[in-house]
């Protein structure tokens, strides 16, 4: 007699099986579906009108998708091939099959909307007790673009080119003109050698114009820059009757510089430094989270390769979140994010910043950590006020929440669910895809934080 259980794939089941008694109760999968269910996704709807056939119902697409990125799961294909492949897929699908296209169009057409479903997301992790607002940690990190860096092309590059594929036309044209082609060799068609170069002309000219529209709009920004400067030390000189100390600050210079790049490929896009070493095409994406939860609370992407000018815009975020989600009180943001202007931003929104001013030693002396500073004057600028804070027991205690919370978010995102790059191109459609990324995260630690009780 056999030890072994019985292997039967051929016999039928007595009773139609049902995927609802196939997903456990505390399943990710049906979490997300209760939680769309919830949401008001009636301009998804208005929308999003079938042609000819029945469309699939948004809320039904939007769980597929969101799913997918909280599982790992980003590509279009990928989900349609699981709703066949996964018990979890399939009970999301309620046993359809969104093809690839139609997943793929309803992610670009719908993430603007997504804004929205977002912060319905965090009022409903509010009602569950589980987001309480108070301490956020703001950073950022960078994610590589849907483009290689080998597609980017300076403008110095560009004119090397430009004078190469020019000298081949009209060496061409020359061997058009004669009689005797005898030089050309077999199989080469002249006219189309002759277009192909000058579709690359043509391609790089228009590469030439949008870096050159880039350093006007990058000049202006110095040159106010710059007069914004000038003016604070003329100002500080008839104040003081003084010659400020220090270098004078520098005009910028006007014009395109010979390293300026553009990607062919995602022309949005930027050559960025990432950690550990060497330059990626990528992305700047930001999130702010809750201390607390470790909810994403705001979300965004800029262009800028540091992130000296995001707590203005995180502001900007902040103010749009309704009241009932409560009040931030205080901002933790490592030393990347430092600068004066950013200090008097905060406390100018009622927000108590906490920017690490510079690095901190890695083997301070224990005395530190269990001493106060000195009080500080009572005319003590904004920056001193922070630095003094810093320094204190509470305002040590309370930084140090920062490397817990959002740290760990990006960790889990990029190493765990695997999100190292947008699957699409352009700025905007990247800040959207930021935000679903963003969203799944949040469903997949909203269910954690539930079963935690």
């Amino acid at each position: 007699m056999s030890h072994f259980r019985p292997i039967d794939r051929n016999t039928a089941y007595l009773l139609p099986p049902s995927v609802e008694e196939w997903l456990p109760e505390d399943h990710l999968a049906r979490f997300i579906v209760e939680v769309v269910d919830g949401l008001d996704v009636s301009q998804l709807e208005k929308a999003y009108q079938g042609r000819g056939s029945a469309a699939y119902h948004p809320a039904l697409l939007l769980s597929l998708l969101v799913y997918g990125y909280a599982t790992g799961v980003f590509s279009s294909r990928k989900i349609e091939r699981a709703t066949y492949d996964s018990v979890a897929f399939r009970f999301i699908a309620a046993g359809s099959h969104p093809d690839h296209d139609t997943l793929a169009t309803f992610r670009r057409r719908f993430l603007d909307e997504l804004a929205g479903i977002f912060v319905q997301v965090l009022a409903m992790a509010q009602e569950m007790k589980l987001l309480k607002l108070g301490t956020i940690s703001l950073d950022g990190t960078k994610i590589r673009a849907n483009a290689s860096r080998h597609s980017a092309l300076s403008h110095g590059h560009i004119e090397k080119i430009e004078a190469q594929l020019k000298a081949e036309v009209q060496e061409l044209l020359a061997l058009a003109e004669q009689a005797d082609r005898a030089d050309v060799p077999d199989g080469v068609s002249l006219p189309a050698e002759i277009k192909r170069r000058e579709d690359r002309l043509s391609a790089m000219a228009a590469a030439k114009a949008k870096i050159e529209a880039r350093a006007k709009e990058r000049f202006e920004r110095e040159q106010a820059a710059y007069e914004a400067k000038v003016t604070q030390r003329d100002a500080k000189a008839k104040k003081t009757g003084k010659k400020p100390g220090g270098k004078p600050p520098k005009p910028p210079a006007p014009g395109v510089r010979a390293t300026d790049q553009i990607n062919l490929t995602d022309e949005e896009s930027r050559i960025m430094p990432v950690s550990g070493g060497g330059f990626e095409q990528a992305y700047n994406a930001q999130a702010a989270v809750d201390a607390g939860s470790l909810l994403v609370v705001a979300a965004a992407v800029t262009q800028a390769t540091n992130d000296k000018e995001q707590v203005a815009p995180m502001l900007a975020h902040f103010a749009a979140l309704p009241k009932s989600l409560g009040k931030i009180e205080q901002l933790l943001a490592d030393t990347g994010f430092y600068s004066g202007k950013n200090v008097a931003v905060c406390e100018a929104a009622a927000i108590e910043p906490l920017i690490a001013v510079a690095r901190d030693e890695h083997h301070a002396g224990w005395r530190d950590r269990f001493t106060e500073p000195a009080l500080l004057p009572e005319d003590a600028t904004p920056v001193a006020r922070m630095a003094h804070q810093l320094k204190t027991k509470a305002g040590r205690a309370a930084y140090a929440l920062r490397k817990q919370t959002v740290e760990p978010v990006f960790g889990i995102i990029k190493s765990v669910l695997g999100f190292r790059q947008f699957l699409l191109r352009g700025l905007g459609q990247v800040a959207g895809e930021w935000r679903l990324v963003c969203l799944a995260w949040n469903l997949k630690r909203m269910a954690a934080l539930r079963l935690q009780g």
